[in-house]
């Protein structure tokens, strides 16, 4: 392929990579190629219809939501939506309590005289709706918001994260506790954001209408490497110099050949299972913190309904992340790991011609929203310059 009738190339095909290459065929008319190493497009928001009918998300549940117009009015040329709220419950001394802690949660854990004055207390001193920090709590003279506190945290919170980062619970610091909220007042929504939706054809979908363009060329089941490398300051494709724009949304470690070390991540084991049974949980999601090996189930007949008698659940094993083996989905903000990026942001100087973007090459962790805002900002810088 003659890699300089592209003026652009895109290594990704996720959110990040797939909103630029729209961006930039659309509205500046360019072509572009996107290179995708997975066999599917859409990175880890792709999603398919399984066995029993019922749309399951492969990388874990994605749910949308957002307070940024801009994003959501940019989708919605792509796509229609179902109103939806995520809602999850936590396993917690044998009971399923709602997820932010609220005053739900509160009535069905602790006695009812207890309960009304705790809560009164609490509306003393926030408006209805406020989402409280648990360190703030925490850090209250009554003995008795701060007994809740410390409560929430040890049952919610900590044993949750441990399983999530793979540390001891005394190994986690309590001030990253400080945007864990308690919800004053009895809203169940796991988000409160203005927009809160999902696809009504689901995400991979969306990704279709995105790349449907005849300025853009889709390459799957291709690794970078196997195209392009560089060398000595250089990019190349298809054994050429490469002089267009390389837009990257991979891992900046594996585009340069690990030379600064790994960076850091974990992952996740997916185990899905299928139910015959045509419930298997309350709710969409339902976090485990203190019992069990996996931090949590999904079913997702309560996020894509189908009329089914059978059901299919995920649950999700967080582990070390292995570079080649595993899909990276957090970053593990070490003090090695964040050395070790800078080093890799400023090599990515020598190159003028390449564009890190998104969660990967940006190591910092997006929600979908962020992610789209993100693309469409690069976007508008693009556009500056052309």
């Amino acid at each position: 392929m003659e890699n300089q009738l592209f003026k652009y190339v895109v290594i990704g095909a996720g959110l990040c990579g797939s909103v630029l290459a729209e961006r930039i065929a659309r509205v500046l008319g360019e072509k572009v190629l996107v290179i995708e190493k997975r066999h599917h497009i859409g990175g880890n928001c792709y999603d398919e219809v399984d066995s029993n009918g019922i749309l399951v998300h492969r990388y874990g549940p994605h749910l949308f939501h957002t307070d940024n117009e801009k994003v959501f009015s940019y989708l919605s040329q792509f796509t229609e939506w179902e109103i939806y709220h995520h809602r999850v419950l936590a396993f917690v001394d044998g009971i399923k309590v709602p997820v932010p802690f609220n005053f739900n949660s509160m009535d069905k854990l602790f006695p009812s005289e207890y309960c009304r004055r705790l809560q009164q207390k609490l509306m003393d001193l926030y408006s209805l709706g406020t989402k409280v920090p648990i360190l703030e709590l925490m850090q209250h003279n009554d003995p008795e918001i701060k007994s809740l506190a410390r409560y929430v945290y040890e049952k919610i919170f900590l044993g949750y994260t441990s399983k999530q980062w793979g540390k001891k619970p005394e190994e986690i610091d309590p001030e990253v506790t400080a945007r864990v909220p308690v919800m004053i007042g009895r809203d169940d929504r796991y988000f409160q954001d203005r927009f809160q939706a999902i696809p009504r054809r689901g995400y991979t979908e969306i990704f279709k209408a995105l790349l449907k363009h005849e300025n853009i060329k889709l390459m799957l089941n291709t690794d970078f490497k196997e195209i392009g490398f560089i060398r000595d300051d250089k990019i190349y494709l298809f054994g050429r110099e490469f002089e267009g724009v390389l837009i990257y949304t991979g891992s900046l470690d594996e585009l340069f050949d690990y030379r600064f070390g790994n960076l850091e991540y974990r992952s996740l084991d997916l185990e899905f299972e299928s139910k015959k049974m045509p419930w298997f949980q309350e709710v969409p999601s339902v976090n485990y913190p203190n019992d069990y090996n996996f931090t949590r189930i999904t079913e997702f007949k309560h996020i894509h309904f189908v009329d089914s008698d059978s059901t299919t659940i995920l649950k999700e094993y967080p582990k070390s992340y292995v570079p080649r083996r595993d899909v990276p989905y957090y970053p593990f903000f070490t003090d090695e790991a964040r050395k070790a990026h800078l080093l890799y942001k400023e090599y990515t100087a020598r190159f003028p011609n390449l564009i890190p973007v998104g969660r990967l090459a940006e190591y910092q962790y997006y929600d979908m929203d962020d992610a789209v805002h993100r693309a469409l900002t690069v976007f508008d810088e693009i556009k500056s310059k052309s």
